[in-house]
């Protein structure tokens, strides 16, 4: 069993959610729940081992705009959140992670010293990340306290926008090329980013803003979770171009599950084969190299692949890639190295090559 250690998963959203039903989510982690991807005993099952662990503010149900009879479908952008309960909102999911790690469900990693430590322990390597900025003020203080609470990684926007940046739409087939850039406190949140170590994650972003990132960051390029824009043109897929620069730049890209992201009409519909998530590793391979291709699943927060399932069906696709001819080393980079080598870059551990 190949141990996989994933770039994106909304897991707290979930138990968030449940929380607000009446549930416990420290028992939903621990003993399992018939609903959603992850808990502990599915992550155990398919050599889930750890993962980068979003805050995420909803903006209510997404439901992806009707295909007209050409596949075409545009869905308009969420509206941007007030500040204040989305604050509120992320505390309480900052509060769920400390309370799981209080428990003994996860370890909440703040270095690579201690995703090891977890390793060695046995235990679920939580990294604490923030899918839109929504809850951190233009001053970032905010920033500083989620920094002390274990945030080390963070993606500017969702597909939204903010003070920060503008977000892509989930539209098919559309450029990423669909708005402005990162504002002037954008900029001083990348700034701030690469000040104390937090990494920036590009999914969600519009290519302008990526390429402003690009200039400022001193980190390797990182979409956590995205697929290639060549294969199946979602505005949320990275094109050639951005390709070049995460390779250029150390970085790397995490294959997302989203089914919308996978086929190449763009289409959520679960009956989406394996081969299709092979072919856009195959692709990311080709233009990143074996160094920076991972797993950024989006369990907990997409329409996945029925033959993956959940969590406990990762082995299905590191079955599908072995037979595809990927070596147990390549393997090893693409379920969980690639990720500790950017983390400990970003983190300003050591360099990432």
């Amino acid at each position: 069993m190949q141990a996989v250690f994933d770039g994106h998963n909304d897991v707290l959203l979930r138990l968030w959610k449940r929380r607000k039903e009446g549930a416990d989510p420290i028992a939903d982690m621990a003993g399992g729940v018939a609903a959603g991807h992850i808990d502990l005993p599915r992550a155990r099952a398919g050599g889930l081992i750890g993962g980068l662990c979003a805050i995420y503010i909803p903006s209510g149900a997404l439901v992806l705009d009707k295909p007209r009879e050409d596949g075409r479908y545009s869905t308009p952008l969420s509206e941007p959140l007030e500040r204040a309960p989305s604050l509120d909102i992320a505390i309480e999911m900052a509060a769920i992670a400390l309370q799981l790690e209080r428990a003994g469900s996860w370890n909440l990693c703040r270095s690579s010293a201690d995703i090891d430590a977890a390793m060695v322990g046995e235990k679920f390597a939580a990294v604490l990340h923030m899918e839109g900025c929504e809850a951190i003020g233009e001053d970032l203080a905010a920033l500083e306290v989620f920094y002390a609470a274990g945030l080390r990684s963070l993606g500017p926007v969702w597909s939204r926008n903010n003070i920060f940046a503008h977000g892509v739409p989930f539209a098919y087939p559309m450029s990423p090329d669909t708005g402005p850039g990162l504002t002037d406190a954008g900029r001083a949140l990348v700034r701030e980013c690469n000040r104390l170590g937090v990494l920036i994650d590009l999914s969600h972003i519009t290519e302008k803003g990526f390429w402003d990132v690009a200039k400022l960051s001193d980190q390797p390029l990182v979409a956590s979770h995205s697929n290639a824009h060549a294969l199946v043109p979602v505005a949320r897929n990275l094109t050639d171009r951005q390709l070049g620069a995460i390779r250029e730049s150390n970085g790397l890209v995490g294959l997302n599950f989203a089914v919308t992201m996978l086929r190449p009409d763009g289409r959520e519909n679960a009956d989406t084969p394996i081969s299709d998530m092979i072919r856009h590793i195959d692709y990311l391979v080709e233009h990143l190299g074996i160094d920076g291709v991972a797993i950024g699943s989006d369990f907990d927060g997409a329409l996945i692949p029925k033959e993956i399932g959940d969590a406990s069906g990762l082995q299905n696709l590191v079955a599908g890639l072995k037979s595809a001819g990927y070596g147990d080393g390549d393997l090893a980079k693409i379920c969980r190295e690639n990720w500790f080598r950017v983390l400990r870059s970003a983190w300003k551990e050591h360099p990432a090559n």
